[in-house]
């Protein structure tokens, strides 16, 4: 049977299409029938690529018995938490507060007003884990409906009163302690730090990259060498471990274990966007080539499996394949010899850690972590039998590809790409990254409004904080690529729309906007997790804006922001690293350098030797301000409200390892 998810655009409700649970896609109609019904309501939040969604999706959902309670006692309700970060946030802190953590998927019981009651994230079929039994927990919710509701609503309205005076509290902090949250955070790293496996805390490890952006940036600037191996020894780490695909390349969302042996095979679209941008910051810090070549690998990746015919970027990559997790990633010797030979097969064995009793379910994830260093050469020696690896994995299995184009994540890999351009000077980069923006040009935007996300030519929801944030970022970044000043001026318009649709006249900026639906609660997150909050990549596109256009408005706005999250940050810095890599420019605004291009010579030339982060102009011509110098391509470098002579070469002002 096809219930009403049938007519839906996501993957993630179409997966859920044939459950015999008459599931509805979150609409004023379930709500109705739940009221006019008398009924509580279920609602179920996952993403398609989520491998315990399967699981309880496979035990419960898709089990006639479990569906006929659901339909029996229960209005269904299924939310796709990409599509609708909003409820997504709302009803996280809800489980949350019922249960001390939350996550994927996640179930919430609540009311017809939308209040909820009970909370929590996956349920087995039965009793174990110390969990109850869906089936049990639905008898007893809906028994507890018919026979003790009033404590049921008591639940729910304790719960929204929590919630709604967490989201006021507000810690204090003087305003010139907080130059000193940079050196809490870097203090907190340290004392979290893996000396022996790299990351931060124990398993399981996220590589949470603008942590290790904001230790390198800040390091740079500090001549710190501490922070700096942290995460050097942290990236080197990931490159070695299972967490990177050895054979198709791009990360996997998180390790399982401390050494990044044993990922979460799932691959999201942030995840190795952020980490494009960590491994080229850690290039152009340290000088280290295989930084470089990892952040090429991931970025070739992305441009290979994740990206659409009009070059725009898919979300993601399941973790299960033939509902096993891994299967797809996962080889014994027998196979990979069988595949490549004998005698290279079992070289290749030896150099990727594939052991006869193997290292994950009796197979092996090809690693790097038994040798001191990744070797590139010995890796290239490789190469032509990782292609022929790679080419028979996908004839062997295949991946669920979540085929949304999300504004936010699509914004971020625009960024990734367009700052690897200025490491590399390898225009394709750029070239993706512009056709990527001049998609979402065409398609998730109307004027001066976004929208969420994209699939099969139909747009959906209206935009939230993080995508116009996320979009201002990708902006700024192509216009520090290319220098077209149409970037700088649509970055403009998009930060004044989030300016206006999600402003708090107390403070910091809401998720959801004058456009969204409006919730019982209205979200405003403001903490960096696995994806860097709104609020904080928006503080960092206005102290950049501000910069580049000494406009009042935006140094105004810039300020406010500043002083809001300081506040917020004040009880663990640690976890608002992008807020405090906007601190680190505000301190310390980027070089700006002008140059003029001698015959000959072109931006890709010229950019790997730059600066990263420096305001860059780049002419083809003389001008009457700016003329060569000895006829040769030259640098007008202006740091520290100086501007110096003309040069042609920037070893003065700066050394490029």
């Amino acid at each position: 049977m096809s219930n009403r998810l049938k007519m839906q655009n996501s993957p993630y409700l179409l997966q859920h299409a044939d459950n015999p649970v008459d599931w509805f896609p979150w609409c004023a109609e379930a709500f109705e029938k739940a009221k006019r019904e008398d009924k509580p309501v279920f609602v179920s939040i996952g993403y398609s690529t989520c491998h315990w969604c399967h699981v309880m999706a496979h035990e419960s959902f898709e089990d006639a018995k479990t569906a006929e309670l659901l339909n029996k006692y229960f209005v269904s309700v299924k939310v796709d938490r990409e599509e609708r970060p909003d409820l997504d946030s709302v009803y996280l802190s809800v489980c949350q507060a019922f249960t001390g953590s939350g996550g994927w998927p996640m179930s919430i019981f609540m009311t017809a007003q939308q209040k909820p009651f009970f909370a929590g994230t996956y349920f087995p079929p039965e009793s174990r884990y110390g969990m109850p039994g869906f089936s049990e927990l639905l008898r007893i919710v809906a028994q507890k409906w018919q026979t003790g509701r009033e404590q049921l609503l008591e639940s729910a309205d304790g719960i929204l009163a929590a919630l709604t005076a967490e989201r006021e509290y507000k810690s204090v902090l003087p305003p010139d302690r907080a130059a000193d949250l940079i050196l809490d955070a870097v203090d907190l790293f340290s004392q979290r730090f893996d000396r022996v496996n790299g990351g931060f805390g124990p398993a399981p490890k996220f590589p949470i990259p603008h942590n290790l952006i904001f230790l390198m940036l800040y390091a740079k600037r500090n001549v710190q060498a501490r922070p700096l191996r942290q995460a050097l020894v942290t990236l080197r780490q990931m490159r070695k471990g299972g967490i990177f695909d050895q054979i198709g390349y791009g990360f996997s969302r998180y390790s399982t274990d401390a050494r990044f042996l044993v990922p979460h095979f799932e691959k999201m679209l942030y995840d190795n966007a952020l980490l494009i941008l960590a491994y080229t910051v850690a290039f152009r810090v340290s000088g280290e080539r295989e930084f470089l070549t990892t952040a090429a690998q991931t970025a070739d990746y992305v441009l290979g499996e994740m990206t659409g015919e009009g070059g725009a970027f898919y979300s993601a990559q399941d973790a299960d394949s033939d509902g096993e997790e891994g299967r797809y990633y996962v080889f014994s010797q027998e196979e990979i010899c069988r595949v490549i030979g004998a005698e290279k097969g079992m070289a290749y064995c030896r150099h990727f850690g594939i052991t006869k009793e193997g290292n994950f379910e009796g197979k092996s994830i090809p690693n790097l972590l038994h040798a001191d260093r990744a070797d590139p050469a010995i890796e290239s020696a490789f190469e032509e039998e990782r292609k022929r690896l790679y080419d028979y994995r996908k004839t062997r299995t295949k991946l669920h590809l979540d085929d949304k184009i999300l504004t936010s994540w699509n914004g971020l890999m625009v960024c990734a790409l367009s700052y690897l351009y200025r490491a590399s000077g390898q225009a394709r980069y750029l070239d993706a990254a512009k056709k990527a923006q001049a998609w979402a040009g065409r398609h998730l935007t109307d004027g001066r409004t976004l929208y969420a996300g994209w699939r099969n030519g139909v747009p959906f929801s209206y935009g939230f904080l993080d995508d116009y944030a996320y979009e201002t970022l990708a902006l700024l970044a192509l216009y520090g690529a290319d220098g077209d000043p149409a970037h700088l001026e649509r970055a403009k318009e998009i930060c004044l729309e989030a300016m206006e649709q999600f402003e708090d006249a107390k403070g910091g900026y809401f998720l959801s906007g004058a456009k969204n639906e409006s919730l019982w609660m209205r979200p405003k997150e403001t903490y960096d997790g696995a994806l860097p909050s709104g609020n904080s990549v928006l503080a960092y596109c206005l102290v950049r804006l501000s910069q580049l256009t000494q406009h009042p408005r935006f140094q105004d706005a810039a300020q406010k922001q500043l002083a809001f999250l300081s506040r917020q940050a004040a009880h663990d810095p640690s976890g608002y690293t992008v807020f405090l890599i906007a601190l680190l420019y505000e301190e310390d605004p980027p070089e700006k350098i002008t140059v003029v291009l001698a015959n000959g010579d072109t931006a890709g030339d010229i950019l790997p030797k730059l600066p990263l982060d420096a305001d860059l102009t780049v002419l083809s011509h003389e001008t009457d301000s700016y003329k060569l110098f000895h006829g040769k391509t030259t640098y007008y470098v202006c740091q520290n409200f100086t501007c110096h002579p003309p040069v042609n070469q920037l070893e003065p002002f700066y050394q490029q390892a």
